[in-house]
């Protein structure tokens, strides 16, 4: 039974280091000595917590609110006398927006690796926030033709940059911020805040979809949500421009010409690491958490209303486990929990999908059931992943690996799902998502465990 202790609120503690973290020419798989700790005041913790987690949570509702109301909006920027290719064609350009993460990994992760966490977050919500209110604002296909879907690829390539950017950038902020015996309970509020603007956007398409008929909802009412997200990034900018420096980025001195391609290869096994691990857990998380509403609306027939709720109910559950889960990685490690997750994930991954017909309250259990996996996993993916780097790396060597990964394998999820599912083959699919959770398993089995290490 784990002490009531462990259960108190977040402690805001940091780290004096024992000793100088290792120079980023330097293998090192050691932990580091975990120094004494001194106490901060409250106040400062929050603000740190609600400031990186407002503004990642406004990068992940304009990321996923895009698939949550595809099925409305497809007509409005492709040919609405084609309305499955005009689906696919949204879902592929869901999936473009992806393949310019890596370049946000590098650009904002060598930001916030030579010129601080801080200002990279600041660009990085700037842009999302402009690429949301793009798509509230064009016009349509009936209106101006393919110019309609150029400016929906430009809005997509724009959010795909400020994510890789967000991702490099304030899971790197949060993770130096925290407490080192609290790193993955802090971890874990990345999360809480991304599915939060989940269910926000869930909430907005179960609201809108209840009040409007569903040709106003075609017709504009999916413009609001994107709309909202342009709003509420500018609020999320005001927020973050209070936040401080991390200590680990202002303490350690940086080389006047430092090369990121160096340390990479340097770090080339923990580069490894960090893209096999971010694989299974990016198509098992965009597939259950993201897009099974919308797969439930548009392949499987489910009242539209009746998917939504359900994901509502899901994501709350999702949000609940979150600070659990990283909770319980700082007592029993980073290594078992992708491992729970990853054998968990694949041996329901079948059983869930066949779970699910025509009946909101299958799709509710089914997503249930894989948000507790994906607690576990996805709790603690900002301290597990940032701790395997040196500061003078840290942003760029967790940020590229983990947005190439994202590109090729998150982007696609919702198009090969909804694309196999119509040609008869939903099982290709799933197996594809067994075979990388397994890889998944087998990375965790032999990565060195680092909870409690010194991020200084």
């Amino acid at each position: 039974m784990i002490p009531r202790s462990h259960h108190s609120h977040l402690r805001t503690q940091i780290l004096e280091p024992a000793q100088a973290f290792a120079d980023t020419t330097a293998r090192s798989r050691s932990i580091t000595t975990v120094g004494p700790l001194v106490s901060l005041p409250p106040r400062r913790s929050l603000r740190t917590i609600v400031g990186t987690g407002i503004g990642n949570a406004v990068e992940w509702y304009d990321w996923n609110v895009y698939v949550v109301f595809a099925p409305f909006f497809a007509q409005q920027f492709f040919d609405p006398a084609h309305p499955v290719s005009a689906m696919l064609s949204t879902l592929a350009i869901f999936a473009v927006g992806f393949v310019v993460r890596p370049l946000g990994g590098v650009l904002f992760g060598w930001l916030a690796d030579r010129h601080g966490r801080r200002p990279s977050m600041l660009l990085a919500i700037s842009l999302a926030s402009a690429g949301s209110l793009l798509i509230g604002v064009s016009p349509t296909y009936a209106g101006v033709g393919v110019v309609a879907s150029s400016l929906l690829l430009l809005a997509r390539l724009l959010q795909g940059l400020a994510h890789g950017g967000e991702i490099a950038s304030s899971h790197t902020y949060i993770a130096e911020m925290a407490p080192p015996r609290r790193r993955g309970l802090w971890s874990s509020t990345i999360y809480v805040s991304g599915l939060s603007a989940i269910l926000v956007a869930t909430v907005l398409g179960a609201g809108l979809t209840t009040t409007l008929t569903t040709a106003q909802m075609t017709e504009w009412g999916w413009r609001i949500p994107f709309v909202v997200g342009g709003v509420l990034g500018l609020i999320a900018i005001l927020l973050r421009r209070g936040l401080d420096e991390t200590q680990a980025f202002v303490k350690t001195p940086r080389p006047a010409r430092p090369s990121i391609l160096r340390g990479m290869w340097t770090y080339r096994a923990a580069l490894a690491r960090v893209f096999g691990l971010t694989l299974g857990g990016t198509v098992f998380f965009y597939t259950w958490a993201v897009a099974a509403p919308a797969y439930a609306i548009s392949v499987g027939g489910m009242n539209p209303t009746a998917a939504l709720w359900a994901g509502v109910a899901a994501t709350a559950l999702g949000i609940v486990l979150l600070p659990v889960a990283g909770h319980l990685s700082d007592r029993f490690g980073r290594r078992p929990s992708f491992v729970v997750f990853a054998l968990g994930g694949a041996a329901v991954t079948f059983p869930l999908n066949r779970l699910i017909q025509d009946e909101a309250w299958q799709l509710l259990v089914a997503m249930s059931i894989a948000m507790v996996l994906i607690a576990i996993g996805a709790a603690i993916v900002p301290a597990a992943l940032t701790e395997m780097f040196p500061t003078q790396l840290r942003a760029s060597g967790f940020a590229v690996p983990y947005s190439l990964a994202v590109a090729l394998t998150g982007g696609t999820a919702p198009y090969l799902q909804a694309w196999l599912s119509s040609r008869g083959h939903g099982d290709v699919f799933l197996g594809y998502s067994v075979a990388l959770l397994v890889l998944v398993a087998v990375v965790a089995a032999f990565m060195p465990e680092t909870k409690g290490k010194s991020l200084e």
